[in-house]
Parts: structure tokens; sequence; C-alpha cells
């Protein structure tokens, strides 16, 4: 059985628990050890699959698979939540206003170009409602084995939902945001996500104090 085969019959499936339908507990078609295990140690060929899955209802509403862009050697890696509506329609990062903000903040703040940096999202197609947790973790793993290829040296995830699911926490962003923390034992330093500091603007001061902290972890660890 393909991939394509087996992510097709587990968009079946959830289509028809989202319906009301349920299959016993025990059953795990693919256990988290063995996707990750069957995901492909190359970057393009994850990719390919990526932009092949169909494994939750945003494969037939999405317009583009925005799967990660940037320097496969980076060593920062950005992670937002997901696409923003225009990356979605012109399948492409750092698009409209957020991304050219986020762009600033990349060039402006850490002096490096945003070609030298990979960013990505936990989910990689854009929900035409609302983020929730079934989309986080259909694309998990991919955003997993993205991090053991890229083996950034710094994790830099954006926004408050950003870092709730990555830490499986509601309530702390507040408290740990600019904070330098560990995931999968690499540094990680949450802050504001682009679109947040646009809708309010009176926090972009901490997030350039933000930057600055993860350009000196940067500096600090080459």
């Amino acid at each position: 059985m393909t991939n394509t085969v087996k992510q097709k019959l587990l968009y079946n499936l959830h289509s028809l628990k989202s319906m009301g339908y349920d299959y016993h507990k025990t059953i795990d078609l693919l256990p988290n050890d063995i996707k990750n295990i069957k995901l492909p140690d190359n970057i393009f060929t994850l990719k390919s699959n990526v932009e092949n899955c169909y494994l939750c209802e945003l494969s037939k509403s999405r317009k583009n698979v925005l799967f990660g862009t940037g320097s496969l050697h980076a060593n920062v890696m950005f992670i937002s939540d997901e696409p923003s509506n225009s990356e979605d329609e012109l399948g492409s990062f750092y698009t409209g206003k957020t991304g050219e903000l986020l762009s600033k903040m990349i060039e402006n703040v850490l002096n490096i170009k945003k070609e030298e940096v990979y960013i990505t999202n936990l989910v990689k197609c854009k929900s035409s409602n609302s983020l929730n947790k079934l989309h986080v973790d259909s694309c998990n793993d991919y955003l997993q084995k993205q991090i053991e290829l890229i083996k950034p040296k710094l994790i830099v995830s954006l926004g408050e939902n950003t870092y709730s699911y990555l830490f499986n926490e509601k309530d702390n962003f507040s408290q740990n945001r600019g904070k330098e923390l560990v995931f999968n034992n690499i540094k990680l330093v949450p802050t504001f996500s682009a679109n947040y500091l646009l809708r309010n603007p009176s926090s972009k001061k901490d997030a350039y104090y933000d930057m600055l902290r993860i350009k000196n972890i940067l500096e600090l660890s080459t």
C-alpha cells in the first residue's frame, strides 16, 4: 500500500468520524512511532508527500500547501500556526502585510536574510474556519520530521496558538514569551506572531526585545 493510498484511507476515516461513526479505540493504523519511521529522510520527498496529503478535511478547502521555505542548513527555524490567506492564495511564504512585517523582524533586527532562516507552520494548509487539534495532529509528524532534517539550533514559535500546541499549554504564553525554553532538546523562544502585532502595534516594542534575545542566542551558538 503506497503512502498516498494510506493518506486517502486515513482521510476517509477522519470524515466518517466527523459524521458520528467510530471505531474501536485500540485500532491505530499508524501509531506515532511507526509514522515517524516511515516518513522519508529526504526533505524534497517529504515535501512531495505533504503536497499530496489527505489526512484531514483541509485538503478539500486549501488552494495551496505551504510546506516550508528557506535554508535547509538554517540555524533558526520559525514556526507559525497556519498559512495566512494571502499565503494560501499565492502558495508562497512572506506574502501580505504579515509576511512583510516578519521579513523586517528577521532582516532588520536579526540582521540576517530571510532566505537564511527556515519557516514552516504547524498546519500546512489554511483552515476554512478556525484551527483545531485534529488539524495540528494530522500535520504533527510532518513538522517533527522537518525539525529532524533541518536540525536548527534555535526554534522561534510565532504566536500563542503555536506555543500552546507545541507545549500542550493554554495559559502560559504571556509568562514564557521571550524566554529561552527547550523543545525536543532544541532551544525555543516564543514571541508574538506578525498577525498579532499588526492588530496590537503597542506590543511591537516587546517583540523587538524578544528578537534581540533571539539574536543573542544565535550569536552565542555559532
